[in-house]
């Protein structure tokens, strides 16, 4: 297997966490009840999840560039 193979993937996943980083809305800080931090984590999870598998199939990027081209066409 070529080594460059696992360079591209690293980079590429530096890539897609990065813009997922940059695109994720802060969450609230006056959280009170359990429940509500209790959602809210179960929900960051679960969102944290299908992100990663985003990521890892490409998906994520390839719709923030097509985003990105749309934004610059209008």
């Amino acid at each position: 297997m070529c080594p460059l193979r696992f360079i591209l993937v690293f980079i590429s996943a530096l890539l897609a966490a990065y813009l997922a980083w940059k695109t994720t809305v802060k969450p609230q800080e006056n959280i009170t009840s359990y429940t509500t931090k209790h959602n809210n984590l179960f929900k960051t999870t679960r969102n944290g999840f299908w992100g990663l598998v985003e990521m890892a199939s490409g998906r994520y990027l390839w719709t923030n560039v097509k985003q990105f081209i749309n934004n610059q066409e209008a």
